[in-house]
């Protein structure tokens, strides 16, 4: 029996928004018949060992990010920046080390830019190829896209998750003056996709509201607890999703209101499907999430994060999801003016995904 050949995939730690939109990633690399070698950290790898069985599991932290609970957050990033820089090197290293081991035929890197190798067929994920800083540091944006870019070119392919027209769903993050030469367009990706296999059943009971969390530390729980404030005199039925993904807990602060520490993808859907609303951060990841569900979303940018914050100012400015900063937050206000913003629904089929994998593998089988 001919071995299967193996992919070696390296989505971004911070958060698990990576790890979720590279779930039909590692799909269609299993329907094309190969091994999937996921290496990640944290709760990255607590959410694909839950989800993904099959694939191998490989301990691959990168450089640890803790966001500010003050307003510094932009000190804390340039204060982080050589620290990030360190990381990278780290994480070529380690790259090395990995295809030493797992002998890959495919390095698939989602944002991690250390992730390429020069004898085997690489690809970068990632819907930033135009780098966004607030107006503060602007003189620093030209010189962060040289480098942004420079690192891009050094991967065989960059896979940008959007939908090429009309500056699609990340605007000008995914839609820069001048495109990679070595960029495609391959459509959003969303666990929630019906080719990972997600029913369409409508089980649950119908809820008012339905809170993502997500995101690293402290603004995650900041953000659960303000909303937990909020709802104290506000009687509708609610169900909060932590985002913790390694834990397994259930705890009901009330009859109308639920906590779980987390939830596998099929469950989710059941109930965001059968929600009133939902409120998420605005984390690229989340946003491909309600666009595939089509569900009416209330974003909360992670404060001093430039590239959430952009694409729900964008989403806004388009009449598509309401949008509100998480220091002024009213959840009663918020709920009222997300009436006139519908959503918006995009299927993706993952034909060019597909093509894509099936172009590398024609190289890597030859």
């Amino acid at each position: 029996m001919k071995e299967k050949k193996s992919a070696l995939l390296c989505p971004l730690d911070w958060g698990i928004g990576h790890a979720t939109r590279c779930v039909p990633v590692i799909k269609a690399l299993q329907d094309a018949g190969c091994h999937v070698i996921a290496a990640t950290g944290g709760r990255s790898l607590q959410f694909l060992k839950k989800e993904c069985p099959g694939i191998t599991l490989y301990e691959f932290p990168g450089t640890a990010v803790k966001y500010s609970k003050s307003h510094r957050m932009l000190l804390k990033m340039i204060w982080f920046a050589p620290a990030f820089c360190i990381g990278i090197w780290r994480e070529h290293q380690t790259l090395k080390k990995m295809v030493r081991r797992f002998k890959p035929a495919l390095i698939i890197s989602d944002n991690r830019y250390g992730c390429w190798h020069r004898k085997i067929p690489s690809v970068f994920i990632t819907h930033q190829v135009s780098i966004r800083v607030p107006a503060s540091i602007k003189f620093l944006e030209r010189p962060l896209n040289i480098i942004n870019h420079w690192f891009i070119h050094q991967y065989d392919e960059c896979w940008i998750p959007d939908f090429e027209p009309h500056n699609g769903l990340a605007g000008a993050l995914s839609h820069p003056f001048r495109l990679p030469v070595n960029a495609y367009y391959i459509g959003i990706l969303s666990r929630f996709s019906p080719c990972t296999g997600l029913s369409e059943n409508h089980e649950e009971p119908l809820v008012n509201l339905v809170v993502m969390l997500s995101g690293p530390e402290p603004q995650r729980t900041i953000l659960e607890e303000k909303i937990l404030n909020e709802l104290e005199n506000i009687n509708i039925r609610v169900i909060i999703i932590q985002g913790i993904t390694e834990n397994d807990e259930t705890k009901k602060v009330n009859d109308r209101i639920h906590i779980f520490s987390h939830l596998d993808t099929k469950k989710m859907a059941r109930l965001v499907q059968n929600a009133e609303m939902v409120i998420c951060r605005s984390g690229y990841s989340s946003i491909m999430d309600m666009v595939t569900l089509g569900k009416r979303a209330i974003f909360i940018p992670t404060p001093g994060q430039t590239e959430q914050e952009y694409l729900a100012r964008y989403l806004m400015e388009k009449k598509i999801f309401f949008s509100m900063d998480q220091e002024r937050f009213n959840l009663l206000y918020a709920m009222e003016m997300s009436n006139n913003y519908p959503g918006m629904v995009i299927r993706n089929d993952y034909a060019i995904l597909r093509e894509r994998i099936a172009g590398l593998s024609t190289r890597f089988n030859s």
